[in-house]
């Protein structure tokens, strides 16, 4: 089965928001370790938004070429 990598980029967003939000429902401080892997899910969300929005502008692009 092939997947649109657009679909599978949205569902690792979606599994690192939920984890980012059962970290931040904890009611103890996070420690170090902790801390740096909110901080890498955090950078990976970001990378994995950027991606989204490139296929958006490549899709957008590749349906209205440019006049030239």
């Amino acid at each position: 089965m092939i997947t649109d990598p657009a679909s599978a980029i949205k569902r690792e967003v979606l599994q690192l928001i939920d984890l980012q939000i059962e970290t931040l429902r904890r009611d103890s401080s996070l420690n170090s370790s902790e801390l740096l892997d909110y901080k890498a899910r955090s950078e990976r969300i970001r990378s994995l938004y950027a991606e989204l929005d490139r296929i958006g502008r490549t899709r957008v692009a590749f349906k209205f070429p440019r006049a030239s």
